[in-house]
Formats: C-alpha cells, structure tokens, sequence
C-alpha cells in the first residue's frame, strides 16, 4: 500500500470514527421518543432525500446509480440492515462503551472472511494489530455477568452480520461501483424495510407515524441522525476504496476509546483505569500496524557502490 494510500484510508476513517460517535448519541436521543423501526426510517429516508437532490443537481451521479451487480447490492444491505437493528437497539440499552467494545469482536470476522472469500494477505502486523484490539475489548469490558447479560448478544451477533456486510462492500468498490452508488441503493433498499413496522402498527390503530410526534426537541438529533447516517458509510466506504479490509478495520478499534469518552462526557457512564488500558493496548495495535503498512509501501533503498 502506497504511503499516500494510507494516509487516505486513516483521512477517511477519521470521519467514519466521528461519525459512528455521533450516529450513537442521535440514537440514543432519539431512543427515548421512538422504536428502533422508526430510528432506521429516519436514518435512511433523510439520507435517500438528500442523496436524489444531489442526483438531481449532477445528472453524473445518475449513471453511477444504475443497479449493476444488483445481487451485491441486495445482500449488503440486508445483512446490514440486520445488524443496524440489532446495533440500534443495544445502544438504546447498554452503555455506549460496551456496545462498541463486544461490536469489536468483528474484526476476527472480518480478518477470516478477508482472507476465505477476497484473498487478502494476514500479514503478521495485520494479526497482531487484530489481536492486541480484541485483548483491549476483552480488558475493557472484562467479560462477566454484568458485561454479558442478554442484551449484549444482540451487539455479539450484530458484529458477525457486520462482518459479512463489510466484505460485500470491500468487494463493490473492489468491482468499481462508486460510494454514491453503494450508499443510494442502501438507502432505498433499507427504507421500505425499515418504514414497513410503523406503516403497519398506525394502520392496525397504533401509535401514529412517527413524523406526527416529533417535537421540536428532536429536530436536531433528527437532522444530526440523517446526516452522519451518510457520512459514517461514505467515509467508511472510502477507506475500503484505498486500503485493504484488514488494513481499514482495525483503526475501527479507536471508536471504542472516543465513545467510552463521549459516553462519560454527555451521561455520566462510568470509566475506569481499565477503559484506559484496553484503549492503549488497541491504539498499540492500530499504530504497529500502520507503522508496517507504510515500511511495506516505502521503495527499497539502492546500495550505494
């Protein structure tokens, strides 16, 4: 990988680590108003409303969205769609630290998969790195009754489905379908499934649809959830585009150090010195790795005569 390649993989991951943050606290917001079913909705129907004005401003954008390698497309946002719910609903009802924590058991997923179905190589740094993050999640959430209660097998099985989500992606923009594309056709296909649930509970005398009981107080978790639900997948979308998946996923693992913070700083969940030693086992990991990736990248020096 070319230095200038991963210096566009850590950019773009940057974004989706800010991003995903703040997806987690709209969520949460949102959560204590509205169903997991009516959370997606908004996420894909404002994300869909954005992405066809855009098409409608550049007709370029409308050639990119022509449903080839439709098949792709369809189990990527399937399984994703699968994975968000079951993520959704975990943040609503775990803390934000240990939600993303077990969600980090994916890259082994992903590192597997990686390397079964698109042939990439599991370079030592590339191990290391996934095994020193998984040891950091495993510090952090210190696995026990109170970390692995019911509800933590919904982030637990999240994980795998984002997994398998992931490799389809990496092998879209492997086919060289545009990030435009990938993310219209998520939200077009996720919207209908995501609208189904509330359509049918108003219509069988429910609550009304969900757009009726938005108050003001909403509106900005509302356009801040709409927002980062594009930036979180068109940066992460990016990172695949320049780097490969066992290269992009573990810097992933800093989410969980960024949320443990943001969890303490907006709701007062507790951290601890353990939080802090698993996030420096991860950041140890993430940064062996990148220090590799750019040796690998470097030409080698002539001997001298």
């Amino acid at each position: 990988m070319a230095i200038s390649q991963l210096g566009r993989v850590v950019f773009w991951m940057t974004g989706a680590l800010l991003s995903f943050s703040a997806s987690a606290l709209a969520i949460r917001t949102l959560g204590q108003h509205l169903n997991t079913f009516e959370i997606l909705t908004i996420r894909s129907g404002l994300g869909l409303l954005v992405l066809l004005v855009l098409a409608l401003v550049q007709p370029s954008l409308r050639k990119e969205c022509a449903p080839t390698h439709f098949g792709y497309h369809l189990a990527r946002n399937v399984t994703h769609f699968i994975g968000q719910f079951a993520w959704a609903l975990a943040v609503t009802l775990l803390p934000f630290a240990t939600v993303f924590s077990l969600e980090f058991t994916m890259p082994a997923w992903v590192a597997i998969l990686a390397a079964l179905v698109l042939g990439e190589r599991m370079t030592k740094s590339r191990f290391g790195s996934i095994m020193l993050g998984f040891l950091g999640v495993l510090v952090i959430v210190r696995p026990g009754m109170a970390s692995f209660q019911p509800n933590a097998l919904l982030v637990l099985f999240a994980a795998f489905i984002f997994a398998i989500s992931l490799i389809v992606t990496k092998q879209l923009t492997n086919r060289r379908v545009s990030t435009f594309a990938i993310i219209f056709w998520m939200n077009l296909m996720q919207l209908p499934l995501a609208l189904a649930w509330p359509v049918v509970q108003a219509a069988t005398g429910g609550p009304s649809l969900f757009v009726f009981r938005l108050g003001a107080d909403l509106l900005l978790p509302t356009l801040a959830l709409g927002a980062v639900g594009l930036t979180s997948h068109y940066c992460l979308t990016q990172a695949f585009r320049f780097g490969d998946a066992t290269v992009v996923v573990p810097i992933d693992f800093l989410r969980i150090p960024l949320i443990a913070l943001v969890g303490w700083v907006f709701y007062g969940e507790a951290t601890d010195a353990f939080v802090f030693a698993g996030a420096t086992l991860i950041i140890c990991g993430v940064l062996w790795n990148l220090f590799a990736e750019s040796r690998r990248s470097r030409p080698p020096v002539a001997a001298s005569t």
